[in-house]
């Protein structure tokens, strides 16, 4: 039996230009949450929000983007209003998938492109390696799709990921919610997100977290700060790569996340050769790791959303339209 709607409320926010619904799923552990943009029976596209974000990344974007087009932007299990997943499991990237996999069969999706923003795209890249036939275009935020790790350090993350998991299991009695203001919580994810402006940082809050009496506490699982135990190897990262049929954007954002979190030497290289050589089309945009979230309408919005437009229609021929901007 498909996982079932349990509601689908209309709501609309100040720091939303267009209205959304919102998206309950039934799954094995509780629920996943996220948007609905646009009619039932518009073009499919799946949004997938990064690592410790949640779908309100999407809310400043998709207005950019075609009204008759179906947009679903899900909170990941642990993260936004998704439920967490159960005491003892993991966070990991196989798991990602497979959330979004349950999520596809209930939309009763067989094909529909993927846009996927930072860890997102991650997820995006190795759902679009295991199940090309339903993916028919995808775009990447600020992300290369694929995150390979040193061999070397492959096991040393295993060990610490299960050792982490067991010593979090083991202090059930300790964990305790920490209460803020919604000031000091707003100052907590801007000072762990510094490229959030003030009002991205709103946006994020409204399923970041919840009231309590005196005051607000994360929605987040801590655990997904804990080590991922699933790494792949560039050899891996390269083969699944091989593996995505779908026309492919990558936007990297100038002053974005590969800024801040250095791949070994050669990697982005080997990366960006093996996309290129799969007719991929990637794009340098001024901004930093949220711009589309904090500048969806920044002076190039027309270059940005045209872009983005021109690659989910999977439209032969396609060219960019400012080659200043292209690697």
């Amino acid at each position: 039996m498909l996982p079932a709607f349990t509601s689908l409320r209309h709501f609309a926010t100040n720091t939303m230009k267009r209205a959304a619904s919102e998206f309950r799923m039934t799954v094995p552990w509780g629920e996943v949450r996220g948007q609905v943009w646009g009619p039932s029976e518009g073009r499919p596209v799946l949004c997938l929000h990064g690592w410790a974000d949640n779908c309100g990344t999407f809310n400043t974007l998709i207005p950019l983007l075609p009204k008759d087009w179906r947009f679903v932007a899900i909170d990941f299990p642990g993260h936004g209003l998704s439920s967490h997943r159960p005491d003892g499991c993991f966070y990991t990237f196989p798991l990602y998938v497979a959330d979004v996999r349950r999520v596809v069969e209930a939309l009763q999706w067989k094909r529909f492109s993927i846009i996927g923003h930072s860890m997102g795209g991650n997820v995006a890249g190795l759902f679009s390696a295991l199940y090309p036939e339903m993916v028919d275009a995808v775009v990447l935020l600020d992300t290369y799709g694929f995150l390979p790790t040193q061999v070397t350090d492959m096991f040393k993350n295993m060990r610490k990921g299960i050792n982490d998991q067991i010593q979090y299991d083991n202090k059930t009695e300790e964990r305790k919610e920490r209460v803020y203001t919604y000031e000091k919580a707003k100052e907590r994810l801007k000072a762990a997100n510094p490229s959030l402006s003030d009002q991205s940082a709103d946006i994020l809050l409204e399923r970041a977290v919840r009231e309590v009496e005196g005051g607000f506490v994360f929605t987040r699982d801590f655990r997904i700060n804990l080590k991922n135990i699933a790494n792949n190897n560039m050899e891996q990262c390269l083969h699944m790569m091989s593996l995505v049929k779908a026309p492919v954007m990558i936007l990297l954002a100038k002053e974005g996340l590969f800024k801040t979190f250095i791949l070994p030497d050669g990697y982005v290289d080997m990366i960006l050769k093996s996309w290129t050589d799969q007719k991929a089309t990637i794009v340098d945009v001024e901004g930093d790791h949220h711009i589309h979230l904090n500048k969806p309408d920044f002076p190039a919005a027309s270059f940005f959303s045209v872009s983005i437009k021109t690659i989910l229609s999977a439209q032969p021929g396609f060219e960019i339209l400012n080659p200043n901007l292209q690697r």
